[in-house]
């Protein structure tokens, strides 16, 4: 049987090594791939490195890095765990996968930048255990919703499902603007609130559920109108926006203010037994303007407390809203920017139509005026389904 330094310069024969120096060159052009155990990535490790402990490699690396022609430095502490690993990678099929000579330890003793990375705590790592699970997410997405803020306008059916699924992923703030209170009738559908609640500021009963859910998530409250007044003040910050209200000057008033703050708005809308969802991403696709120009008149645009709405339909809408902010939030997958989503809960159907840009657009078109924050009634405030 072969002893563990034989295996060594077997492996090492049949890979590539580098020294610090050239490494340094690959810095931006290469993906490194940091093979240690947690304990030692958590005390430091060279800037932008993925990680994943050389015992996991075989089984986990293909998820991590899935481009196999992409050029990798492999490196650990001192250059031994990472030589079997970069000859592992070979006989997976990465055709460039070279290890650093030394290893962490010594790119550290020659001065080269590092840096102690976020990490997750035990704790957290417990919590989100299924997001790590998957590549598209792990731990750069995990810390990445930690560190997002998205703002929920109203606490009411959107709100309620979105906020739940927003903070149970681990969305780091959360803000809530709603200037209603709890009322048993808002108990068919607004599931953030229960009865112990009923005449209850709706802010100040969601931040109780949703830290109850999750004591990582800060919730922010803002139990005010929203108005041309403060929207600017109230959205400026934040990666995004949820939109749960039910009447369209909110909405203009919204999109107006998104624009200019280049926020992206993950719009949701129902009436009884229909809902629908969409994404407005600031000059990258429509905006809310682009879709309806113009207000309809009031007697053709009831709110869901004149027509009624099926008590589980907001919470399919809201958290397909919660969906598609998480996808914004960390780049997933094809989010409903230009598509809008409608679904009939009577039939149980989904239909996507494209929504295109208009270029006469007085908001977001090449040829809009200066945008203006200006009320559009007297009744512009948000008013939760």
């Amino acid at each position: 049987m072969p002893s563990a330094r034989e295996l060594l310069n077997a492996a090492k024969a049949r890979i590539t090594e580098v020294e610090p120096d050239e490494a340094a060159t690959r810095l931006n052009k290469s993906i490194f791939l940091d093979v240690r155990e947690p304990e030692e990535y958590d005390q430091g490790a060279i800037p932008g490195a993925i990680h994943l402990p050389r015992g996991n490699l075989e089984f986990q690396v293909e998820g991590k890095l899935p481009d196999k022609d992409a050029p990798v430095v492999v490196y650990c502490a001192g250059g031994v765990r990472s030589a079997f690993a970069a000859d592992t990678m070979a006989e997976l099929g990465y055709k460039d996968a070279v290890s650093l000579i030394g290893g962490f330890n010594r790119w550290k003793d020659e001065g080269r930048p590092w840096s102690t990375p976020q990490t997750l705590t035990p704790d957290q790592r417990n919590r989100y255990q299924r997001h790590l699970l998957l590549p598209e997410v792990g731990e750069s997405g995990q810390l990445k919703l930690l560190a997002s803020k998205v703002l929920l306008l109203g606490a009411g059916g959107l709100g309620s499902p979105a906020a739940l699924y927003l903070a149970a992923a681990g969305v780091g703030t959360l803000g809530i603007i709603d200037m209603d209170v709890v009322d048993e009738s808002n108990l068919q559908r607004q599931i953030l609130h229960n009865m112990d609640r009923i005449g209850e500021r709706k802010v100040d009963s969601a931040k109780k559920t949703l830290t109850a859910i999750n004591p990582d998530v800060n919730v922010s409250t803002y139990d005010v109108r929203l108005g041309a007044d403060n929207i600017l003040d109230i959205i400026d910050g934040y990666d995004l926006i949820v939109d749960g209200t039910d009447n369209f000057p909110t909405r203009y008033l919204v999109n107006d203010a998104s624009l200019l703050k280049r926020i992206p708005v993950v719009h949701g809308s129902i009436f009884r037994f229909e809902g629908q969802v969409t994404v407005f991403d600031p000059y990258n696709g429509p905006c809310y303007r682009c879709l309806i120009p113009e207000p309809p008149p009031a007697e053709l645009a009831p709110s869901c407390s004149e027509a009624g709405v099926l008590g589980v339909l907001p919470g399919i809408v809201g958290s397909i809203q919660a969906l598609e902010a998480i996808k914004m939030l960390l780049d997933l997958g094809d989010p409903l920017v230009g598509r809008l989503l409608s679904f009939d809960a009577l039939d149980e159907s989904f239909r996507a139509f494209k929504v295109r840009r208009d270029p006469e657009c007085p908001a977001c078109g090449p040829n809009a005026g200066p945008i203006v924050i200006a009320e559009y009634d007297e009744l512009c405030m948000p008013h939760p389904h």
